[in-house]
């Protein structure tokens, strides 16, 4: 056996083998290709098809397929299909239109859910910032705003002199009280 040994040999075989099976299942979905157009088809698939017992045998399995269906006949419909399908699509068409609402509720639940998710996720991030905002008393909407650009001086002098005036009109209705007496 040489130099290599019988155990070297049947490791090459196998590699092989490996290699030619990654070529048929990079072939397998070219074959529809040869049978259907076998003029449009790549030269290195036609090769391959050429050479390659399993993607021949393949390709026979899928001509004998299309021959087989190429006999079957569809079968007629009933005389009476054509009545019953233009009554259900008369009454289709009297039916009464459905509200917006409906028609938003079925493509809610019937419709392709590619929607949901991007909803979904908008709604947990309002969610989460609203409770957030809660939590940390960031939403307050109850306090009216502060007077821009007032000072804390000016407001306590303003507080002061209400209560002075308060001060004086008790004072008055006190002397008045006094007096009267």
């Amino acid at each position: 056996m040489g130099r290599y040994g019988r155990g070297w040999v049947v490791e090459m075989e196998k590699a092989m083998n490996k290699l030619n099976a990654n070529k048929c299942t990079e072939i397998d979905g070219k074959l529809a290709d040869v049978l259907l157009a076998p003029d449009l088809a790549h030269a290195k698939v036609k090769a391959h098809v050429e050479a390659c017992e399993s993607c021949r045998a393949e390709l026979e399995e899928l001509r004998s397929t299309i021959d087989l269906l190429d006999t079957w006949k569809t079968p007629e419909p009933t005389p009476f299909f054509m009545t019953r399908f233009g009554a259900r699509l008369a009454e289709e068409r009297s039916a009464p239109r459905a509200s917006w609402m409906e028609r938003l509720r079925a493509r809610f639940v019937y419709g392709p859910q590619l929607h949901v998710k991007p909803l979904a996720a908008m709604a947990l991030t309002v969610m989460l910032l609203l409770g957030g905002g809660a939590y940390l008393d960031i939403s307050n909407w109850d306090q009216p705003p502060a007077a821009p650009g007032q000072a804390a001086v000016v407001h306590d002098l303003q507080t002061l002199d209400n209560n002075a005036q308060l001060l004086d009109q008790l004072e008055a209705l006190s002397d008045n009280d006094t007096n009267a007496n």
